[in-house]
């Protein structure tokens, strides 16, 4: 059985997404494959390119023929030159992390109420520990107000 590593294209008309597949050479593009041992996805930016390496470098070993679009993707990512026994092509590009959405909800909400987003959690903090202060601040006053009473009811009782 002549064993091929090939793509088998998934996604929609216009958005194609592939899997790298270990297949039968007589089975159809989209048909029943041996083993999935990585994606591809040319439309992201940069393309999104996951090898199962080790996977790969078995099916190699043992004979299985890629494809040249295969061995484009696999030239890519090492595995190819891996196999040959070449040096190691510079390495891939990785997309930018994506950011928080809820922070980035956060940061547009606050600043649509003039707020500063930077400046936004610290005030709160202070706010609370304001809070914690005031009924501190509270009790000595109240003291003084009770002293003042009972000042006022000695006064009264003298007189």
């Amino acid at each position: 059985m002549a064993v091929r590593i090939r793509l088998l294209r998934m996604g929609k008309i216009r958005n194609p997404q592939y899997r790298i597949v270990i297949a039968d050479s007589r089975t159809k593009r989209d048909g029943k494959a041996i083993e999935y041992v990585g994606i591809y996805q040319p439309k992201e930016d940069p393309s999104i390119i996951e090898v199962k390496s080790d996977r790969v470098q078995h099916w190699l070993s043992v004979g299985a023929q890629p494809s040249e679009s295969v061995i484009a993707i696999l030239s890519k990512t090492g595995d190819w030159q891996k196999f040959k026994g070449l040096p190691a092509p510079p390495p891939l590009l990785m997309a930018a992390p994506k950011a928080d959405r809820k922070a980035t909800y956060e940061a547009a909400a606050q600043a649509a109420a003039g707020l500063e987003p930077a400046k936004a959690a610290p005030a709160k903090k202070a706010a609370k520990a304001e809070k914690a202060e005031k009924p501190a601040a509270v009790e000595p006053v109240a003291e003084a107000k009770a002293e003042e009473q009972t000042v006022a009811a000695g006064d009264d009782q003298q007189s």
